[in-house]
Protein backbone atom coordinates (compact mmCIF):
# COMPACT_ATOMS: atom_id res chain seq x y z
CA UNK A 1 0.00 0.00 0.00
CA UNK A 2 2.98 2.34 0.99
CA UNK A 3 4.62 1.48 -2.46
CA UNK A 4 1.17 2.38 -3.92
CA UNK A 5 1.13 5.98 -2.28
CA UNK A 6 4.67 6.65 -3.06
CA UNK A 7 3.94 6.17 -6.93
CA UNK A 8 0.76 7.67 -7.28
CA UNK A 9 2.62 10.64 -5.31
CA UNK A 10 5.36 10.40 -8.23
CA UNK A 11 3.04 10.29 -10.94
CA UNK A 12 1.03 13.74 -9.60
CA UNK A 13 4.36 15.40 -9.01
CA UNK A 14 5.91 14.54 -12.41
CA UNK A 15 2.59 15.49 -14.02
CA UNK A 16 2.66 18.99 -12.46
CA UNK A 17 5.91 19.23 -13.83
CA UNK A 18 4.74 18.53 -17.17
CA UNK A 19 2.08 20.83 -16.91
CA UNK A 20 4.55 23.66 -16.11
CA UNK A 21 6.92 22.89 -18.80
CA UNK A 22 3.58 22.44 -21.41
CA UNK A 23 1.92 26.03 -20.52
CA UNK A 24 5.71 27.85 -20.54
CA UNK A 25 5.99 26.02 -24.33
CA UNK A 26 3.21 27.50 -25.11
CA UNK A 27 4.23 31.23 -23.49
CA UNK A 28 7.63 31.34 -24.29
CA UNK A 29 8.95 28.79 -26.69
CA UNK A 30 11.07 25.84 -25.99
CA UNK A 31 13.86 27.12 -26.57
CA UNK A 32 13.60 30.15 -24.43
CA UNK A 33 11.92 28.03 -22.14
CA UNK A 34 14.64 26.98 -18.98
CA UNK A 35 14.51 24.66 -16.02
CA UNK A 36 14.99 27.46 -13.97
CA UNK A 37 11.42 29.27 -15.48
CA UNK A 38 9.82 25.86 -14.34
CA UNK A 39 11.83 25.94 -10.55
CA UNK A 40 10.39 29.64 -10.14
CA UNK A 41 6.95 28.57 -11.60
CA UNK A 42 6.30 25.55 -8.92
CA UNK A 43 8.65 27.12 -6.43
CA UNK A 44 10.49 23.51 -6.13
CA UNK A 45 14.42 22.86 -5.77
CA UNK A 46 16.89 21.81 -8.59
CA UNK A 47 17.18 18.65 -6.98
CA UNK A 48 13.42 18.16 -6.95
CA UNK A 49 13.30 18.84 -10.94
CA UNK A 50 16.14 16.47 -11.70
CA UNK A 51 14.43 13.73 -9.36
CA UNK A 52 11.79 12.99 -12.02
CA UNK A 53 13.61 14.29 -14.88
CA UNK A 54 17.45 14.28 -16.35
CA UNK A 55 17.78 16.99 -18.17
CA UNK A 56 15.48 19.73 -20.52
CA UNK A 57 15.35 16.80 -23.76
CA UNK A 58 14.32 13.83 -21.09
CA UNK A 59 11.18 16.45 -20.02
CA UNK A 60 10.65 17.13 -23.39
CA UNK A 61 10.63 13.60 -25.10
CA UNK A 62 7.93 12.97 -21.66
CA UNK A 63 5.77 15.71 -22.45
CA UNK A 64 5.59 14.60 -26.13
CA UNK A 65 5.11 10.68 -25.10
CA UNK A 66 2.30 12.25 -22.96
CA UNK A 67 0.58 14.36 -25.55
CA UNK A 68 0.63 10.69 -27.40
CA UNK A 69 -1.17 9.08 -24.48
CA UNK A 70 -3.98 11.33 -24.23
CA UNK A 71 -4.70 11.14 -28.17
CA UNK A 72 -4.92 7.45 -28.00
CA UNK A 73 -6.95 7.67 -25.40
CA UNK A 74 -8.96 9.20 -27.61
CA UNK A 75 -8.54 6.82 -30.76
CA UNK A 76 -7.89 3.65 -29.00
CA UNK A 77 -11.78 2.86 -27.91
CA UNK A 78 -12.65 3.49 -31.67
CA UNK A 79 -10.66 1.65 -33.22
CA UNK A 80 -11.60 -1.83 -30.77
CA UNK A 81 -15.27 -0.92 -30.97
CA UNK A 82 -16.30 -4.78 -33.14
CA UNK A 83 -19.30 -2.92 -34.04
CA UNK A 84 -17.86 0.19 -36.01
CA UNK A 85 -17.44 -0.36 -39.86
CA UNK A 86 -13.73 1.28 -40.85
CA UNK A 87 -15.10 3.54 -42.80
CA UNK A 88 -17.25 4.73 -39.85
CA UNK A 89 -14.21 4.81 -37.50
CA UNK A 90 -12.40 6.96 -39.94
CA UNK A 91 -14.37 9.65 -40.24
CA UNK A 92 -15.71 9.38 -36.56
CA UNK A 93 -11.53 9.65 -35.56
CA UNK A 94 -11.56 12.68 -38.36
CA UNK A 95 -15.03 14.29 -35.86
CA UNK A 96 -13.65 13.63 -32.59
CA UNK A 97 -10.30 15.13 -33.39
CA UNK A 98 -11.60 18.37 -35.35
CA UNK A 99 -14.16 18.82 -32.10
CA UNK A 100 -11.49 18.74 -29.66
CA UNK A 101 -9.77 21.05 -31.30
CA UNK A 102 -12.86 23.62 -31.98
CA UNK A 103 -14.09 23.36 -28.78
CA UNK A 104 -10.87 24.63 -27.13
CA UNK A 105 -10.47 27.63 -30.17
CA UNK A 106 -9.93 30.13 -28.12
CA UNK A 107 -7.17 28.74 -26.26
CA UNK A 108 -5.55 26.96 -29.11
CA UNK A 109 -5.92 30.41 -31.33
CA UNK A 110 -4.04 31.89 -28.56
CA UNK A 111 -1.16 29.90 -28.16
CA UNK A 112 -0.63 29.35 -32.03
CA UNK A 113 1.54 32.33 -32.71
CA UNK A 114 3.89 30.69 -30.27
CA UNK A 115 3.58 26.94 -31.43
CA UNK A 116 4.31 28.18 -34.71
CA UNK A 117 7.68 30.33 -33.28
CA UNK A 118 11.07 28.82 -34.56
CA UNK A 119 11.78 28.68 -30.74
CA UNK A 120 9.07 25.50 -31.33
CA UNK A 121 10.87 23.80 -34.39
CA UNK A 122 12.06 21.36 -32.14
CA UNK A 123 9.06 19.83 -30.20
CA UNK A 124 6.82 20.08 -33.27
CA UNK A 125 9.06 17.66 -34.94
CA UNK A 126 9.18 15.78 -31.72
CA UNK A 127 5.63 15.82 -31.34
CA UNK A 128 4.63 14.74 -35.23
CA UNK A 129 7.82 11.66 -35.11
CA UNK A 130 6.02 10.82 -31.93
CA UNK A 131 2.58 10.70 -33.67
CA UNK A 132 3.50 8.75 -36.75
CA UNK A 133 5.40 6.24 -34.66
CA UNK A 134 2.51 5.77 -32.08
CA UNK A 135 -0.68 6.82 -34.17
CA UNK A 136 0.24 5.11 -37.85
CA UNK A 137 -0.27 1.57 -36.58
CA UNK A 138 -3.57 2.27 -35.49
CA UNK A 139 -4.81 4.19 -38.59
CA UNK A 140 -3.12 1.14 -40.48
CA UNK A 141 -5.57 -1.23 -38.33
CA UNK A 142 -8.48 0.42 -39.61
CA UNK A 143 -7.22 0.55 -42.89
CA UNK A 144 -6.76 -3.44 -42.91
CA UNK A 145 -10.05 -3.91 -41.71
CA UNK A 146 -11.32 -1.62 -44.29
CA UNK A 147 -9.77 -3.65 -46.72
CA UNK A 148 -11.55 -6.96 -45.19
CA UNK A 149 -14.96 -5.23 -45.32
CA UNK A 150 -14.49 -4.30 -48.72
CA UNK A 151 -14.50 -0.81 -48.08
CA UNK A 152 -11.27 0.42 -48.94
CA UNK A 153 -9.01 -0.86 -51.90
CA UNK A 154 -5.69 1.08 -51.76
CA UNK A 155 -2.82 0.12 -54.06
CA UNK A 156 -0.22 0.01 -51.28
CA UNK A 157 -2.02 -1.15 -47.65
CA UNK A 158 1.09 -1.04 -45.68
CA UNK A 159 1.84 2.38 -46.57
CA UNK A 160 -1.34 3.95 -46.18
CA UNK A 161 -1.40 4.86 -42.10
CA UNK A 162 2.15 6.61 -42.91
CA UNK A 163 0.77 8.97 -46.07
CA UNK A 164 -2.87 9.46 -43.71
CA UNK A 165 -0.41 10.78 -40.94
CA UNK A 166 1.69 12.68 -43.14
CA UNK A 167 -1.55 14.76 -44.79
CA UNK A 168 -3.36 15.31 -41.48
CA UNK A 169 0.09 17.20 -40.23
CA UNK A 170 0.19 18.91 -44.11
CA UNK A 171 -3.16 20.14 -43.60
CA UNK A 172 -2.69 21.19 -39.84
CA UNK A 173 0.44 23.24 -40.56
CA UNK A 174 -1.74 24.59 -43.66
CA UNK A 175 -5.00 25.83 -41.82
CA UNK A 176 -2.96 27.17 -38.37
CA UNK A 177 -0.97 29.41 -40.68
CA UNK A 178 -3.41 30.47 -42.66
CA UNK A 179 -6.32 31.05 -39.97
CA UNK A 180 -2.83 33.16 -38.14
CA UNK A 181 -2.36 35.43 -41.42
CA UNK A 182 -5.67 35.64 -43.51
CA UNK A 183 -8.43 38.24 -42.82
CA UNK A 184 -11.88 35.91 -41.91
CA UNK A 185 -13.27 36.67 -44.96
CA UNK A 186 -15.18 34.85 -47.61
CA UNK A 187 -12.68 34.31 -49.66
CA UNK A 188 -9.86 32.98 -46.60
CA UNK A 189 -13.06 30.42 -45.95
CA UNK A 190 -13.05 29.43 -49.69
CA UNK A 191 -9.41 28.83 -50.09
CA UNK A 192 -9.38 27.18 -47.16
CA UNK A 193 -12.46 24.46 -47.99
CA UNK A 194 -10.20 24.03 -51.39
CA UNK A 195 -7.39 22.67 -49.75
CA UNK A 196 -10.12 20.61 -47.58
CA UNK A 197 -11.44 18.97 -50.85
CA UNK A 198 -8.56 18.98 -52.39
CA UNK A 199 -7.24 16.50 -49.47
CA UNK A 200 -10.20 14.90 -49.10
CA UNK A 201 -10.09 13.62 -52.69
CA UNK A 202 -6.41 12.34 -51.95
CA UNK A 203 -7.29 10.62 -49.18
CA UNK A 204 -9.75 8.81 -50.95
CA UNK A 205 -7.85 7.61 -53.45
CA UNK A 206 -4.91 6.55 -51.30
CA UNK A 207 -7.13 4.58 -49.34
CA UNK A 208 -9.17 3.80 -52.56
CA UNK A 209 -12.76 4.44 -51.09
CA UNK A 210 -15.62 5.65 -52.92
CA UNK A 211 -15.96 9.27 -54.32
CA UNK A 212 -17.37 11.81 -51.16
CA UNK A 213 -17.36 8.90 -49.02
CA UNK A 214 -14.65 10.76 -46.46
CA UNK A 215 -14.52 14.42 -45.10
CA UNK A 216 -11.52 16.04 -43.06
CA UNK A 217 -13.43 18.50 -41.68
CA UNK A 218 -16.59 20.04 -42.93
CA UNK A 219 -17.55 23.81 -43.40
CA UNK A 220 -19.44 23.82 -40.47
CA UNK A 221 -16.54 23.57 -38.48
CA UNK A 222 -14.43 25.83 -40.46
CA UNK A 223 -17.19 28.31 -40.04
CA UNK A 224 -16.53 28.31 -36.42
CA UNK A 225 -13.00 29.13 -36.76
CA UNK A 226 -13.03 31.94 -39.67
CA UNK A 227 -15.74 33.81 -38.06
CA UNK A 228 -16.57 36.31 -41.08
CA UNK A 229 -18.08 39.64 -39.47
CA UNK A 230 -21.39 40.80 -41.63
CA UNK A 231 -21.39 44.47 -42.39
Amino acid sequence: MARTIKEQEYAVRRNEILDAAQRLVYTRGYEQMTVQNILNELEISKGAFYHYFDSKQDLMEAMVERMMDEALKVLNPLVEDPNLPAMEKLQLYFNTAGRWKTDRKELLLALLQTWYHDDNVIVRQKVFDKAFQRITPVIDRIVCQGVTEGAFNPTYPGEVGGLVMAMMSSFGDTFARLVLTCEPTEDSLRRLMEKVYAMNDALERILGAPPGSLELVDEATMREWVVIKKG
